[in-house]
């Protein structure tokens, strides 16, 4: 998946989130609809085609970042590439916000079925199939082109978003890092099937998206144990975050803006050692939430 915006052109910005478009988009368009040429009349059908699944992924892409909007957390950029799109969110680290985040783009993909659905039923009318067979044959691809990219989207293989969505389900019961575990495990068993997949049908962009899939879950799994090391240390008597009720961990893991200096917000009172720069919220390691320290209290 692309890392960032980096080799893309800004499209527009919407309610604070700006799209962008990754260049190598116009190549495989161009690609993709040289050949298929024999689907249309003429080419123009063709990329109004390519066209309907660029607005299908990027509206997919969107109701990942707006749910996550809605839930507390950030999201203001989607990249839109060859092989898909990227909204980059960062939902509260609770595995409630995580999973509506990730679950809301499968939904607007359901939503879409009944409206390409219904354009393709009153396209088969008389009138409209002898006149303007093009149309018909449009919006039936856009209906399948909908539904496959569902299907696909919701395989239960991390990172895909059914992989994401059964992470944020175990979540609830094994908590962050093993859940993040188990779903990175088994994301790996089911890209190397997919890989089989590809090589049998001799299918190149499958065999591409999977191996993206497979370095992605490969660094899923290096979180997940980064994540379970952290849940490891020892962690301070007597504070909890607001948020997620996490006690923090013993340790120089807070580092001042100001000069450098790593420390233990905890233990120095917000303030720190070096420079004495005082800081009025402190941010929790586990959630990513940033609350003033007399709230981390433990009273009672």
């Amino acid at each position: 998946m692309p890392t960032g915006r980096q080799g893309s052109i800004r499209l527009f910005q919407f309610r604070g989130i700006n799209v962008f478009l990754h260049w190598s988009w116009f190549l495989v368009a161009m690609y993709e609809i040289q050949g298929r040429t024999t689907r249309y009349s003429s080419i123009l059908w063709n990329v109004l085609e390519y066209l309907g699944l660029f607005l299908i992924v990027l509206l997919h892409e969107f109701g990942h970042s707006l749910a996550c909007r809605q839930v507390g957390g950030q999201a203001d950029q989607i990249v839109l590439w060859p092989l898909g799109g990227v909204a980059y969110v960062n939902p509260p680290q609770r595995a409630g916000a995580t999973l509506w985040s990730i679950a809301a783009g499968p939904l607007v993909n359901v939503v879409l079925f009944p409206v390409f659905g219904a354009l393709y039923w009153f396209s088969q009318s008389p009138s409209w199939a002898q006149t303007m067979p093009d149309l018909v044959t449009l919006f039936y691809a856009l209906l399948w082109i909908d539904i496959g990219l569902f299907i696909f989207n919701m395989l239960p293989i991390y990172p895909l978003d059914g992989g994401q969505i059964f992470r944020s389900l175990l979540w609830f019961v094994l908590g962050r890092a093993r859940s993040l575990l188990v779903a990175t495990v088994l994301g790996i068993i089911g890209a190397v099937g997919l890989i089989a997949v590809a090589l049998w049908r001799q299918d190149a962009w499958l065999g591409v998206i999977t191996a993206f899939m497979l370095l992605n879950c490969w660094g899923g799994l290096q979180h997940a144990l980064a994540l379970s090391r952290f849940a490891k240390l020892p962690r301070h008597i007597g504070y909890a975050c607001p948020s997620c009720e996490a006690a923090p961990p013993i340790g120089e893991f807070w580092k001042c803006s100001h000069c450098g200096q790593p420390f233990d917000t905890f233990q120095t009172h917000a303030t720190c050692p070096r420079c004495g720069a005082q800081y009025p919220v402190t941010k929790c390691l586990d959630c990513g939430e940033s609350r003033p320290l007399q709230q981390w209290t433990v009273t009672g």
